[in-house]
């Protein structure tokens, strides 16, 4: 997973939404202005509120009142609100572009692509709508189009690093290793202490630093004004390059403070974790879904693959995209979001729905992601490996999905997550006494799913399908009622775009050097062992074999 794509984003870059002029308003929509611009956005929102009953339809009040929903994450009053302006007002285009802003960090990209049509249809040169335009093509998979965008924006932004970037992560994305190589040195060459351009090198893991590389990182470390989030990516990124140097006590150490100081900035409790997924087992029982056998869209469009980051579910995507009836799309947000649009707190709220609302919640799904199908195959992957703790939801909204779990040996899939930064999500990555306990609920609740719902997920250890490629290939076809193709053994030759942090190795044969790879750090995986517990000894067995 890349770290940091630079998502436009209105609540959280550039001007303050709040820097308008105000003195052209109405007296009291001055007032709300000037509160907000002050950044009291209790008063500004009190104020709108009051201003919008008696002037339902001031397109400039509901535009801020957006904004102050933005900023405080309440993303669906913002969506509604901007949806709002935009239709009492289509010219409005400062609200259409916010709109779009926020419908991309949603991944609402198929609904953003339209409002940036509409806006480019208006404006075709202006290059902040040409940018976002580039960015969500990349991100629908359209990286053809992406690209041209792309270049056309580098045209005019030939010095700004932060667009070199964006057209270096699609460029990696497409297959194009060379040229997002250069795209990313040139980032650097533009501003030497962008210290996310050499993350992103040192996540193309065939990638190896220049010697002169090492130096500048190391110069770059020793600088006394370093924004912790730099520091942080320029020790993982160290920790690649002397990791690929042989010098492994000097590796760990980087990924070590690299850990450290993102654990630092963000807020984890590995205990609610544990009592949030204890939480589902108490209302996805076999009761439960005994109650709810009818329930659900009765498409078998999605096949879900899940399980921890770095377990080899790329791999297993690779494979799968290579048959002719299954199109590869990326990590989809999209079972989380319909989740968390829910009234009340998931999942204590699936409890009181009608089966006609898991229909519908189904439906969603299917037309959210259909942008990302371009090849009308019958079905797609989603590969988000959080979505294993939804597997329940799954099975309501979608009970003809399949849902394929990719497992990986407790101790490669953990120090591979240690050495990985993620973008947003994977809190739990940044300690080994995090990860092992969340590995172990992971097993646990997997566990919990297959007595619930028997035969509805497959599992696949990575080492058996690396050790016997065909037979476990074979296995997952027959699980998804698919005949064997010979394709999917040369799943190498596949040239579908790819996202994730294994990007470059699954455009390879598979090789066994993974496995075991732990071992190079076994002096300082202590920790991490007593974390996992029983599940480390059991591997890949869940539980204590029947006497």
């Amino acid at each position: 997973m890349q770290s940091g794509n630079p998502t436009p984003n209105a609540a959280r870059s550039g001007p303050s939404p709040f820097d308008k002029l105000i003195s052209e308003f109405d007296p009291e929509l001055q007032k709300a202005f000037a509160a907000a611009r002050d950044n009291n956005l209790v008063l500004a929102d009190s104020l709108l509120r009051t201003f919008l009953q008696a002037h339902p339809k001031d397109v400039n009040a509901l535009k801020l009142l957006a904004e102050i929903a933005w900023n405080r994450c309440d993303y669906a009053a913002a969506h509604t609100l901007y949806g709002k302006c935009v239709e009492l007002a289509p010219d409005f285009t400062a609200a259409r572009h916010s709109y779009a802003k926020l419908l991309v960090e949603l991944g609402r990209l198929g609904p953003a692509k339209a409002q940036l049509d509409e806006l480019l249809r208006r404006d075709s040169k202006n290059l902040n709508y040409r940018s976002m335009m580039a960015y969500t093509l990349g991100q629908v998979g359209d990286y053809a189009d992406a690209l041209h965008y792309h270049r056309d924006v580098l045209q005019e932004a030939a010095h700004e690093p932060r667009a070199w970037m964006v057209y270096a992560n699609d460029l990696r994305a497409a297959g194009a290793k060379s040229d997002c190589i250069a795209a990313y040195r040139r980032v650097i060459e533009l501003e030497p202490a962008f210290a996310e351009a050499y993350w992103n090198l040192s996540n193309l893991k065939t990638f190896r630093f220049s010697r002169p590389e090492i130096d500048a990182m190391r110069a770059q470390l020793a600088s006394s004004d370093l924004t912790v989030r730099n520091r942080c990516l320029l020790h993982f990124s160290l920790g690649k390059a002397l990791e690929d140097d042989e010098q492994y006590e000097n590796a760990f150490d980087n990924f070590r403070r690299g850990n450290a100081l993102h654990r630092s900035t963000i807020d984890y409790d590995a205990d609610q974790t544990t009592k949030e997924f204890e939480r589902l087992k108490t209302v996805f029982t076999q009761e439960f879904f005994g109650q709810r056998a009818r329930t659900g869209c009765a498409a078998n469009d999605p096949i879900f693959i899940v399980g921890l980051p770095r377990s080899g579910s790329t791999l297993v995507e690779q494979i799968l995209s290579s048959h002719s009836a299954i199109e590869g799309t990326r990590e989809l947000p999209h079972i989380q979001a319909i989740a968390g649009r829910l009234a009340g707190r998931f999942p204590d709220s699936l409890s009181g729905m009608s089966a006609g609302a898991f229909g519908a919640m189904g439906e969603t799904y299917l037309e959210e992601t259909r942008i990302f199908r371009r090849l009308g195959r019958p079905h797609f992957t989603d590969k988000m490996p959080s979505n294993f703790a939804y597997a329940g939801f799954i099975q309501l909204i979608l009970p003809n999905a399949k849902i394929v779990d990719v497992r990986r040996h407790p101790l490669d899939c953990c120090v591979a997550n240690f050495k990985q930064i993620f973008s947003r999500a994977f809190r739990f990555s940044y300690s080994l006494t995090d990860l092992g306990g969340y590995y172990r609920n992971y097993v646990d609740l997997m566990e919990y799913f297959d007595d619930v719902l028997p035969g509805k997920i497959h599992r696949i250890n990575y080492e058996q399908l690396v050790e016997s490629s065909e037979t476990e290939i074979q296995r997952l076809l027959d699980y998804l009622g698919l005949p064997f193709e010979q394709r999917c053994l040369s799943f190498y030759e596949n040239d579908r775009a790819v996202r994730t942090a294994s990007s470059e190795q699954v455009r390879m044969p598979i090789f066994k050097d993974a496995i075991g790879s732990w071992r190079k750090y076994e002096f300082a995986l202590e920790p991490l062992k007593s974390a996992l517990g029983s599940v480390l000894d059991l591997y890949p067995a869940v539980t204590e074999p029947a006497a």
